[in-house]
């Protein structure tokens, strides 16, 4: 299928911009990569639901250090009656924030309904993996002592992230099993958007989409540059998913793809190893659409369909697993 004609649009303005001098992430600093992803978000805001309660939180690291927590909730709601989902920010581990993310948390807090915290891990390169896998895992041990103060229910939980939010979430899902000690929380259901799953070498998808697709190949490798400390770091299954020995028993995943995005077939190589371990899996793959489709409501007119239907398709996962 061809590329949606209004996102077609948006990229050719944005590469127009570009030929006009801006500088992609790959060839930036990472402090001048966070402001233009930054500047970006407000370009593409819209109009997302303001029926909800939020409140900026800090929880608190195993090393000591705050960790910033944003909790929404549906207003009216009753407590104690609502699931929770906890949401990792998508942007290579360098760039994304609280932020970024704010309109995507307040669109499945309003339309599943739920409870959402997002999770402001620290970022690379100030921090290097595996800091943010332990920073979202010590948010889910906060959680889990402060949720019956907060209303939340720590049993109809849903671990969802984009990109390497998705990654976040996944792995924290698999160590919910399997290494159980290490976290607090273990989900009901794992939402998981466009994840980068292998980290370790590239697909043919990489090639295919490399440039002008919103997200360029050559980014992605310096996201994992930033991020990892050696290149031996990629191969560890918590840095890439698709590597992890044993997925047996996680929790029913929901995986959400796009056509046009250089993750397409890492993310369907990371279905089918669910799948083959007897994982119950929903994928919906977006054709026309990039990475980054959660966030792009104000450039492609039925991302709000999108947003409803991953709602619903969750709201069903969790009917189903509460039974």
């Amino acid at each position: 299928m061809a590329l949606h004609p209004e996102l077609e649009a948006f990229l050719d303005l944005a590469d127009d911009s570009a030929a006009g001098g801006s500088v992609p992430f790959h060839e930036s600093t990472a402090q001048q990569a966070r402001a233009l992803f930054e500047q970006t978000t407000q370009q593409l805001a819209w109009a997302a639901p303001q029926d909800i309660d939020w409140q900026d939180i800090d929880a608190q690291g195993r090393d000591g250090r705050p960790l910033p927590l944003r909790l929404y909730l549906p207003r009216g709601h009753a407590p104690g009656t609502l699931p929770l989902m906890v949401y990792f920010h998508g942007g290579g581990y360098v760039v994304g924030s609280i932020d970024s993310h704010d309109g995507v948390c307040r669109e499945f807090c309003s339309r599943t309904p739920c409870a959402v915290v997002s999770v402001g891990y620290r970022r690379a390169p100030e921090h290097k993996f595996p800091t943010a896998l332990h920073d979202c895992a010590d948010a889910l041990a906060w959680l889990h002592e402060q949720a019956p103060r907060l209303g939340l229910d720590r049993q109809r939980v849903i671990f969802a992230g984009d990109s390497v939010g998705a990654s976040l979430a996944t792995t924290l899902a698999t160590q919910a099993v399997h290494h159980s000690h290490e976290v607090a929380i273990r989900p009901m259901v794992q939402m998981l958007c466009y994840p980068m799953t292998d980290a370790s070498r590239r697909s043919v998808s990489m090639e295919l989409f490399a440039e002008g697709y919103l997200l360029e190949s050559d980014t992605l490798e310096w996201f994992y540059t930033q991020y990892a400390n050696t290149p031996q770091d990629r191969e560890d299954w918590r840095f890439s998913p698709l590597l992890t020995p044993n997925l047996a028993g996680v929790a029913p995943a929901l995986v959400v793809l796009a056509e046009f995005d250089p993750l397409l077939d890492e993310g369907r190589e990371y279905v089918a190893r669910l799948q083959e371990q007897g994982v119950e899996v929903a994928v919906v793959e977006y054709e026309g659409l990039t990475h980054d489709l959660l966030r792009l409501r104000s450039v492609v007119a039925g991302i709000g369909e999108i947003h409803q239907a991953l709602a619903d398709r969750l709201r069903e996962m969790l009917d189903k697993q509460a039974r």
